[in-house]
């Protein structure tokens, strides 16, 4: 082996700072090299595939073990490229053969004639077939730590002079992995940081503009006592619930109180992500990995390890997309897209929908076993028209909070208003409620805000709910409702809607897309008033 090309490799390879590339030019570097067959590089990591690793039975531990992380060279006819990861070798327990005696024991292995020592060839036909006359092999030792194995395989003897020259590179080498990987890290680091402090701002943006779970319907009780049920535990949670009843508000309570509460909980809206570009979104990419990737990206997954990911709008992921989210939600594992690096993940997830996606697994749209893997624990947060002791609780609260970010005065909200705030049907729910107070609060002037323009009867065309305010509320009442009356209005606004859509209830133009819930809620809520089909 030629000293002066050894030591162009080492310094050319020390420049390098992604650690990918740092090992393909090793290998590929060495491989290039007069009469050598193969190169190749092992890390030390943590077993990731006991279970089904073909070692697994000669493995001492099956806790640590060598991965293969970069191969390079080709067959003596040319036909075979052997660059890939895959193989009998691609898991080497530590301690066994001489590329697991390197990486446990730290000591160089040199055969200088294969045929003279057979005992080390653990596949001899490949051995006679390709010609291998020479085997070297080095540990990868950076202060003081064996961080893996370096192995050549040569079709021309090795003397000692080329083995002690490879033993140099080696330390070299296992400096530039060193140093790639300790940058990588701080750029992980960074990357961490920086999308961390976008996500609490976030964090913080949302927390002022939606407020915190206020109520005190048996509703809401319920649903706090949910909550603190599944809070502690590492289930899986789906939240189900119209747009604007505050999902997200219960997913960050359910992480509040989890163990996982000093971690992040990180957002992702399913909807908004174009699919091609959803493996970077989720699980990150390298640089120079697709058009548009100049650096490497973190996903939302290794942001959210030791923490929460909340799945918004996880109904709207394309079905060709899901099964690649069921698989790490499964293995805990995830490959950056241009990485052959595997990463574990320990990360909660919940995830939320306005959708019933026990319709779409009946009809194809979404898979059942993604389905089950995220409904271990199914929360419903029922429509705020469902709960009307809530409204002047969170009608006040709103009110006090946007008085005081509007420099206004602060008082309390009249009889006259609640009253006009509880008979409206509230088909976007809190957002609604809340987008209203504040139109309300700009329109008034430090007056006393009026909602009569804001709150006009919500019509019955494309799908929009029916007003509450129908028969037997005569126009321009005022006061709160009591709860027979509520009960009555609201079973004659469910009546209307349902003869309005000749009492279809699912699908297009059903009496649940024209009152704007969910079929099953509006199921349950017939049942409890005692509402039934006229024979």
């Amino acid at each position: 082996m030629n000293a002066a090309s050894l030591q162009a490799i080492a310094t050319s390879v020390a420049r390098e700072r992604a650690l990918h590339i740092v090992l393909h030019r090793v290998v590929a570097e060495l491989a290039d090299q007069e009469g050598v067959a193969l190169a190749r590089i092992w890390l030390v990591d943590a077993g990731d595939r006991c279970p089904t690793c073909v070692a697994r039975k000669v493995c001492p531990t099956q806790t640590r073990c060598l991965h293969l992380a970069a191969s390079a060279g080709a067959s003596l006819d040319g036909e075979c490229d052997w660059s890939g990861l895959e193989g009998a070798f691609q898991r080497v327990p530590l301690g066994v053969g001489k590329v697991g005696r390197i990486g446990a024991s730290g000591e160089s292995v040199l055969l200088e004639d294969t045929a003279a020592d057979r005992q080390w060839i653990l596949d001899k036909q490949w051995i006679q077939d390709e010609a291998i006359v020479s085997f070297a092999g080095h540990p990868l030792e950076f202060r003081g730590e064996i961080v893996g194995a370096l192995a050549l395989f040569s079709r021309e003897r090795l003397t000692r002079s080329d083995f002690d020259l490879l033993r140099a590179f080696a330390d070299q080498a296992a400096v530039a992995i060193a140093n790639a990987r300790a940058f990588e890290e701080i750029e992980l680091l960074r990357s961490r940081l920086e999308s961390e402090n976008r996500y609490l701002r976030e964090e913080v943006n949302e927390a002022q503009a939606f407020g915190e779970i206020i109520g005190q319907s048996p509703a809401l009780g319920k649903l706090l006592e949910q909550i603190e049920l599944v809070a502690p535990t590492a289930a899986s949670v789906l939240v189900l619930g119209e747009s604007g009843t505050g999902k997200e508000l219960v997913a960050r309570e359910i992480h509040r109180r989890s163990t996982r509460a000093d971690h992040s909980l990180i957002r992702v809206n399913c909807a908004a992500i174009p699919r091609e570009l959803f493996e970077s979104e989720f699980f990150g990419h390298v640089k120079g990995s697709f058009t548009g990737a100049v650096k490497d990206r973190i996903g939302r997954f290794q942001l959210a390890d030791g923490g929460t990911l909340f799945l918004d709008e996880v109904g709207e992921i394309p079905l060709d997309l899901q099964g690649k989210l069921l698989r790490v939600l499964q293995e805990g594992q995830i490959e950056r897209v241009g990485d052959d690096e595997t990463r574990k993940v320990d990360v909660r997830v919940i995830a939320a929908t306005n959708r019933d996606l026990e319709v779409d697994v009946a009809g194809g749209r979404f898979r059942q076993d993604l389905y089950f893997r995220l409904s271990v624990f199914p929360i419903e947060v029922l429509p705020l028209r469902d709960r009307p002791e809530d409204i002047p609780l969170l009608a006040q609260h709103f009110f006090e909070r946007l008085c005081l970010q509007m420099n206004r005065p602060v008082t309390r909200l009249t009889t006259r208003s609640l009253g006009q705030l509880g008979r409206y049907a509230w088909p976007g729910n809190v957002r609604e409620l809340q987008n209203v107070i504040e139109r309300a609060v700009i329109s008034s002037r430090g007056g006393e805000p009026r909602f009569d323009n804001l709150l006009a009867p919500a019509g019955r065309k494309g799908g929009q709910p029916v007003a509450l305010e129908r028969h037997h509320r005569p126009a321009g009442a005022v006061g709160v409702l009591t709860g027979v009356e509520f009960r009555r209005l609201e079973a004659e606004n469910l009546m209307a809607a349902l003869e309005e859509a000749n009492w279809k209830i699912y699908g297009p133009r059903g009496a649940a897309e024209r009152l704007g819930m969910r079929p099953t809620t509006l199921a349950s809520r017939l049942k409890k008033l005692g509402i039934k089909k006229p024979r």
